[in-house]
């Protein structure tokens, strides 16, 4: 994992709209990204109204609540939450791998952006540490999200889509 992370800047997120879809499966930890995530979008002024959390009960099936989302076109960007540490077994990296891949073919088929904030950790101190610790890997997701809407925002003006 890099430590090398982009300047944040400042995005005026004012009239953004944003899903939040979080797991239920490592509760505490999904629950310290998530406070992390909308602080850090409340911060760049995205209205609380504009701020819809969907829980499902694990990184399985975000995939799936981010389509339900994505396919009220309600949200300019959707962002995904969820913990994943590694057990006795290799099953963490195959749902993983899974989610990774069901959230890229998501967000292309429906050409949205989301955010894959579903932390991947071999045990439970890397898992603390990015969900509670100094890392903050939530409000780098909201970072992302915020860059990502800018982005897509600038490119539909630019090309009239």
């Amino acid at each position: 994992m890099s430590f090398d992370k982009p300047a944040a800047g400042q995005i005026d997120g004012a009239d953004h709209s944003y899903l939040i879809v979080a797991a239920c499966y490592n509760g505490r930890l999904v629950e310290a990204l998530l406070t992390h995530t909308v602080a850090a979008l409340k911060a760049a002024q995205v209205s609380e109204d504009k701020i819809e959390i969907l829980r499902v009960p694990g990184s399985g099936e975000i995939p799936y609540g981010i389509q339900l989302g994505i396919e009220t076109g309600s949200y300019d960007c959707c962002i995904a939450l969820g913990i994943l540490v590694r057990g006795d077994t290799f099953h963490y990296q195959q749902i993983a791998q899974s989610v990774s891949d069901a959230l890229q073919m998501v967000a292309l088929n429906h050409s949205t952006p989301v955010v894959n904030g579903v932390v991947v950790a071999e045990n439970q101190a890397q898992a603390e540490e990015r969900a509670t610790g100094q890392l903050n890997r939530g409000q780098e997701f909201a970072s992302c999200a915020l860059h990502m809407t800018a982005l897509r925002r600038e490119r539909e003006k630019q090309y009239g889509q």
